[in-house]
């Protein structure tokens, strides 16, 4: 097993792809632009995370988790335009939009304990 799966973030990251995964592959609603655009910034977010864990340095670790941050505002931006779209139900949005939350929280927890003081 590899350092990073061991990780509830990555863990957490690897689910809310699924999730997103499977709504973009489902919903005939999608443009193809808006679903590529998702699909690569929700699985961004687990790369990065994975990425970030083989590095040796603090300074590089810590800048792959703040791409996959980043990675996750991006999703929240993208949810936020399918919504008034009325591509993605309420239900859905909130659900994906806490999840993002927990994952930029935790992902933030870990970039302060790699920033130096």
């Amino acid at each position: 097993m590899f350092d990073f799966e061991k990780l509830d973030v990555y863990q957490k990251a690897k689910s809310f792809n699924k999730i997103v995964y499977h709504h973009i592959q489902t919903d005939k609603k999608i443009d193809s632009v808006t679903k590529n655009q998702l699909r690569r910034a929700s699985f961004s977010v687990m790369l990065n995370i994975a990425e970030g864990s083989s590095r040796f340095s603090k300074a590089d670790r810590r800048n792959f988790f703040v791409i996959a941050r980043g990675s996750v505002f991006e999703c929240v931006a993208i949810f936020d335009f399918m919504k008034e779209e009325k591509l993605l139900n309420e239900i859905l949005h909130t659900d994906l939009y806490s999840k993002s939350e927990e994952l930029s929280k935790m992902l933030f927890a870990m970039i302060k304990n790699l920033t130096p003081a």
